[in-house]
């Protein structure tokens, strides 16, 4: 959705190692925000944009209008995501989903893409994404990437230029607890609801963060653990943890895997 970073200039390299002209679309789009100032405020510089990419693999950048996207009105469709798009974060910003995967269905059609490349700070958008390729017959194949993190650990995101200077230095706590609670798994039989009672603990004794959410989910499917008083590694599966925080006005995500099952 704009305002680039070395997060998003890593996808475009990462396209470009499979061989095939790299297309970089640039839309901010009205229907996944819940809150109409959360899309007012969200950061734009296409001159910016424009000037890191010609510094890029990227062979081409398209900033489509709200009418080449949407031409019968801005508004939803919806498709059978199998439940993404209630919960987690889904349940959290209701719609959001539906308007991503109109989006990306869109811009799958009008660019003939062959292949799409998601970074996984977006944990569960990559698994909508997912799902709708394959209701679109498996195309494009849909290819993801590791989140991209500033030298203190924050995952990159375009919000983070929204933060005031104190609220990013307090913003790598999130993803340092992330680190605590995986090992804590690794060092102790720890289950998941005294995990988020730490967890939270860890991030909000930094004045200005406050928790949204954290779950645990088993990594394959986005399932919820279905124990919070049961060990984390005591399932036989692989488990990732889902955060959001607010910073002030502005909400971060982040995930890192809890617990890798090694079969």
């Amino acid at each position: 959705m704009g305002a680039l970073h070395d997060g998003h200039l890593a996808l475009v390299d990462r396209a470009a190692k499979d061989g095939a002209p790299v297309l970089v679309s640039i839309f901010v789009n009205p229907t996944q925000f819940n809150r109409p100032e959360d899309l007012a405020s969200y950061p734009r510089d296409e001159d910016g944009d424009i000037a890191l990419l010609r510094n890029s693999e990227a062979a081409a950048v398209w900033f489509p209008s709200a009418v080449e996207l949407y031409p019968d009105g801005v508004q939803s469709q919806h498709f059978d995501l199998q439940g993404l798009d209630t919960r987690l974060e889904g349940a959290l910003r209701p719609g959001h989903f539906q308007g991503v995967a109109t989006v990306v269905d869109r811009l799958f059609t009008l660019t003939e893409a062959t292949k799409a490349y998601f970074g996984l700070k977006d944990f569960q958008q990559v698994a909508v994404v997912r799902r709708l390729a394959a209701l679109r017959g498996g195309t494009p194949i849909i290819v993801s990437c590791p989140t991209l993190r500033e030298s203190d650990g924050l995952a990159m995101s375009s919000r983070n230029r929204l933060l005031t200077p104190e609220q990013r230095a307090a913003a790598p706590a999130i993803y340092r607890a992330l680190l605590w609670a995986a090992n804590e798994v690794r060092e102790f039989p720890a289950p998941a609801r005294a995990l988020q009672r730490e967890l939270r603990k860890e991030i909000e004794r930094f004045e200005g963060l406050v928790v949204e959410s954290i779950d645990f989910i088993f990594s394959d499917t986005l399932e919820a653990l279905t124990n919070p008083d049961r060990p984390v590694d005591s399932y036989g599966r692989s488990v990732q943890t889902l955060i959001s925080v607010y910073a002030g006005s502005v909400r971060l995500i982040d995930n890192a895997p809890l617990y890798l099952c090694r079969k």
